[in-house]
């Protein structure tokens, strides 16, 4: 059965609210962004319909043609996936966010790449918080360093930190990760980075992500369900496919 958007969508919202409640926080400290990634602009229009307005896309080409078939609608796009270099100019003009920046040279592309009739684009730094050599983002230890350079970039907004943990059903180790992005957070906030966002938690550990201080979650099978297509081979050559 096609899941019910409309439905799923105000359960999403549901547990988002009770998950913020049971941690002594406000619902509306959470931003839900829905992760359409594989999902057909059809899809991503009944969730408009349904009142969503922001959508995380991971491959670029499947995003463009999403952005084209649905422009007549004020959709707010997060790039959320793994950046090649030659693909920056086409994110820097067609995406609000970007939440995976981990070098230097992707914020300097990036930061050329904007057109200056746009608002400054809103980036996250991603940090590998698992120490998997097969996920994208900088070291824990280098997060510093780099919101450093990124903050003194012109044409973009250094607004925070995204990860994406290790997938487990260990819910120590997940909430030890998020933990450790959270700490990042608050010492370059200490350092005096003006930051606001905390990008972590998708369908299967939201909780734990909203309880350790999540202002937005990436959920994507809660919303739309499982995954309906052949990934082409572009998106299974990413590193980061969930």
């Amino acid at each position: 059965m096609t899941k019910n958007i409309d439905s799923a969508l105000q359960s999403v919202k549901k547990h988002i609210a009770t998950a913020a409640i049971n941690a002594g926080r406000q619902p509306e400290e959470i931003m839900l962004l829905a992760a359409s990634k594989t999902n057909p602009a059809e899809q991503v229009k009944k969730a408009w319909l349904a009142g969503q307005t922001i959508f995380g896309e991971n491959y670029l080409q499947e995003a463009l043609e999403k952005i084209l078939a649905l422009s007549d609608l004020p959709i707010e796009w997060h790039f959320i996936g793994p950046i090649q270099s030659n693909k920056t100019k086409r994110i820097a003009e067609n995406f609000s966010w970007v939440h995976s920046v981990d070098r230097k040279k992707i914020a300097d592309r990036l930061s050329r790449d904007r057109p200056e009739a746009l608002p400054p684009l809103q980036v996250c730094l991603q940090v590998n918080v698992s120490g998997e050599d097969t996920k994208s983002g900088i070291l824990p230890e280098s997060a510093a360093d780099l919101a450093a350079y990124v903050a003194g970039l012109p044409r973009i907004k250094l607004r925070g930190l995204m990860a994406v943990p290790e997938l487990t059903t260990a819910t120590a180790l997940q909430r030890s990760q998020f933990q450790m992005l959270r700490t990042i957070y608050d010492q370059l906030r200490q350092d005096g980075f003006d930051l606001d966002t905390l990008s972590m938690g998708m369908s299967e550990d939201m909780d734990i992500a909203i309880a350790e201080g999540a202002t937005m979650v990436r959920i994507g099978t809660s919303i739309f369900g499982p995954r309906r297509y052949p990934i082409p081979e572009e998106l299974a050559a990413a590193r980061i496919i969930r």
